[in-house]
């Protein structure tokens, strides 16, 4: 089956960006010119995504209100003659495009926030996107592992060679190789220390699973810091299908870091088709 579903769990706190996500969602904080979430649903629709997931928590209206239909703001766009702004606003959510939400009422992990979209998702195979991690890549990062499950049929996990002393940051993989980007998942650890790590693999912030993994999901007790862990219910998962991990080609920013957000902004402002130019002229004539 195709991948036409995605879960985004957005019901963090964002903590480590306060005071900037006190009164807004940290999915809302913008790289360049778009709101994190916007790269990520962007990211999904190129994969040929078309209903998303949010799973939210108090607070995260701004959100809803983005991928909203803003009639009063398009009709000032439309009189006013700014046909280049009106496209803009318009292509945040193309037409065929569903945006759904179901709310997390206590934040139980990421396992729990991806059982809380089991309703929505039913059967089907389906796609998971973390907003912290921008992901940029050519093709998408979300489109090169749907060719990857349209050849395997069975859940790929994004990974990503992380350095020994961040295992602790990562869901880690181990397995036996099956080409140089590919990797049959035997065993998967959730923030082991660096001598307990099976390798160097992290799983990074894109996955696509099959609806198996729920009923793992519910199987698995509190992990690491109290929480229902994903990862937990991957390695029950293990037990019953193949998963494979897959190298990405592309870059990760790590996002959920105030170190990741800033460069994630010059990065792509740099990369911008109009700002690009004068941004790099700009930097060039700081002393650093």
């Amino acid at each position: 089956m195709p991948i036409k579903k995605a879960i985004f769990p957005v019901a963090g706190l964002g903590t480590r960006f306060l005071p900037a996500t006190k009164a807004q969602p940290k999915e809302m904080l913008p790289v360049v010119d778009k709101p994190l979430i916007q790269y990520a649903v962007e990211e999904a629709y190129a994969a040929g995504v078309r209903e998303m997931i949010f799973v939210t928590g108090r607070h995260k209206r701004p959100i809803e209100d983005h991928f909203d239909l803003t009639y009063e703001l398009e009709v000032a766009l439309e009189q006013a003659g700014k046909e280049e702004l009106l496209a803009v606003v318009r292509s945040v959510k193309p037409d065929d495009m569903e945006c759904v939400y179901v709310r997390q009422a206590q934040a139980l992990g990421l396992g729990h926030a991806v059982l809380c979209g089991r309703r929505l998702v039913g059967q089907d195979p389906f796609a998971v996107l973390l907003a912290d991690d921008l992901m940029v890549g050519q093709p998408p990062v979300l489109a090169q592992m749907v060719e990857q499950y349209r050849e395997w049929r069975a859940s790929i996990l994004a990974v990503q060679e992380v350095p020994p002393e961040h295992t602790r940051r990562y869901g880690i993989v181990g397995g036996t190789a099956v080409n140089e980007r590919l990797l049959d998942v035997t065993h998967i650890v959730e923030k082991p220390a660096p001598q307990e790590a099976p390798s160097n693999l992290g799983v990074a912030g894109r996955y696509i699973l099959t609806a198996g993994v729920f009923d793992e999901i519910l199987r698995q007790p509190r992990g690491v810091g109290g929480e229902i862990q994903l990862t937990d219910g991957i390695a029950g998962l293990l037990r019953r299908e193949k998963v494979f991990a897959y190298r990405y080609a592309g870059k990760r920013y790590d996002c959920g870091s105030k170190e990741g957000f800033l460069q994630a902004n010059v990065e792509l402002a740099l990369e911008h088709p109009t700002l690009g130019a004068g941004f790099r002229d700009y930097l060039s004539q700081i002393k650093l």
